[in-house]
């Protein structure tokens, strides 16, 4: 797999995790672990595919960063098109570093591309809906896939440092728990492209917060930094262990690969380039049974 430039991408591991899939113009990502469970749809975006320009080329998927409607309509009905659906099935998060779950059904089907959202701060989605397709959005923070065969629910969630230490993906299996009736143990997790440790520079106002969190362990996911008082944070890691913890079995998480900001020419990455991007999208569809 190549980048915009035509180089190999950087990928963390000998073995490919993520798939390359393209649908048409739209190229995307799966995981197989994911595809495996036959109960959902699910793709990460990249950077190809869409019809937005400049820095936001050209698949950009957020309609508040300055990029024309007509291009992120456009680029909304090229990734519904994938899931053999339209935009007006999409349902999207409205992001603001919480952990908040949201509960959506059929009746919130277009809130956030072809209407507006009657809600606010919610950072994960979850349903057991088949058809609604959930959306989140991405230029280095975490994706997290959540597939409960057994229950036929799914969840998406979005997990920046804040969500990571609020622990947002176990409170999606809280969720789900507490709707569907989910264990842990049965569920299929994919955490996805974005920001790995050696790009990834915090203070020790954040570093504390994990530090707190970790207690003993928290050096597996802190390590010094390249100045005094800065550490590398590693996100995939954090979330792992939160996974873990909360009851998914390690032969059923996947981890990414892929860093967003090592990749900035084929997944927008807020830190490579200043904020001058474009979003990137998780979304997932339960299937008709």
């Amino acid at each position: 797999m190549e980048n915009r430039e035509g180089n190999a991408l950087r990928r963390k591991g000998e073995s490919p995790v993520l798939i390359r899939r393209k649908h048409e113009e739209t190229e995307y990502l799966v995981f197989p672990g994911l595809e495996g469970a036959g109960m959902v749809r699910h793709l990460f975006s990249t950077r190809r595919g869409g019809v937005s320009r400049g820095f936001y080329a050209s698949m950009n998927l957020s309609y508040t960063r300055g990029d024309e409607k007509e291009a992120v309509d456009e680029n909304f009905r090229r990734i519904a098109a994938v899931f053999h659906s339209t935009p007006d099935r999409i349902v999207c998060s409205d992001q603001t570093h919480t952990a908040n779950i949201r509960k959506v059904t059929l009746a919130d089907a277009g809130k956030g591309v072809t209407r507006d959202k009657d809600y606010s701060d919610v950072d994960g989605l979850i349903t057991d809906q088949a058809g609604l397709i959930l959306a989140t959005f991405y230029a280095d923070c975490v994706p997290i896939f959540l597939a409960d065969p057994g229950r036929r629910a799914i969840g998406l969630v979005h997990s920046g440092w804040r969500g990571t230490v609020s622990r947002i993906g176990a409170a999606a299996l809280g969720a789900m728990r507490e709707e569907f009736g989910t264990r842990p143990e049965h569920v299929r997790a994919a955490i996805g492209p974005s920001i790995c440790q050696d790009c990834y520079e915090v203070g020790w106002d954040v570093a504390e917060k994990f530090a707190e969190l970790f207690g003993e362990e928290a050096g597996a996911v802190l390590k010094p930094g390249r100045e005094e008082g800065k550490y590398q944070l590693d996100l995939w890691e954090a979330n792992r262990r939160i996974l873990l913890e909360a009851g998914i079995l390690p032969e059923n998480l996947e981890v990414t690969d892929l860093c967003t900001c090592c990749n900035s020419g084929y997944l927008f990455s807020h830190r490579a380039t200043g904020g001058k991007r474009g979003n990137l999208g998780a979304f997932m569809e339960l299937r008709e049974s």
